[in-house]
């Protein structure tokens, strides 16, 4: 008994390092991402539950991605393209802003934008990202409700 006992702890000890050894699953095409992280403030205050999307500026029509992100309380944000928190593929994106709201029964997010789509349009957006081949640290982004 003591025997099957101690090979079944090694067989699940070889199992699980085998499993964590692998890391996440790439999907066919899946590019890699680099952090991006950043903090949004309105009017000086931190943007809570705004959206930043990241535009390709050269999209890659075979492959094309979409990378974005929430901000918390305290304004702060982690881009995600394939999971949570992954960042983005290298390239240079034009970042748009949304303030809209959860809706709390169906978890969606959306308008009334709190900034009158002053920062949706990425053909007037002035914040740009190049990402290559390391994080980047947008730092804090300065927006106005006026």
């Amino acid at each position: 008994m003591m025997q099957l006992r101690s090979s079944l702890i090694a067989l699940s000890a070889i199992l699980l390092t085998s499993v964590v050894g692998c890391g996440p699953a790439k999907f066919s095409g899946e590019k890699d991402a680099r952090p991006v992280k950043g903090i949004v403030k309105v009017d000086g205050q931190p943007a809570n539950a705004l959206q930043v999307t990241m535009h390709p500026l050269n999209p890659d029509p075979s492959n094309p991605t979409i990378s974005t992100a929430l901000c918390g309380a305290d304004g702060a944000f982690a881009v995600s393209t394939y999971e949570s928190g992954d960042g983005a593929p290298d390239g240079e994106y034009v970042l748009t802003f949304l303030w809209g709201s959860i809706n709390p029964m169906t978890m969606a997010y959306g308008d009334p934008d709190k900034l009158n789509g002053r920062y949706t349009d990425p053909k007037k957006s002035t914040q740009k990202v190049t990402i290559a081949g390391k994080p980047v640290d947008l730092g804090t982004i300065e927006l106005s409700s006026k």
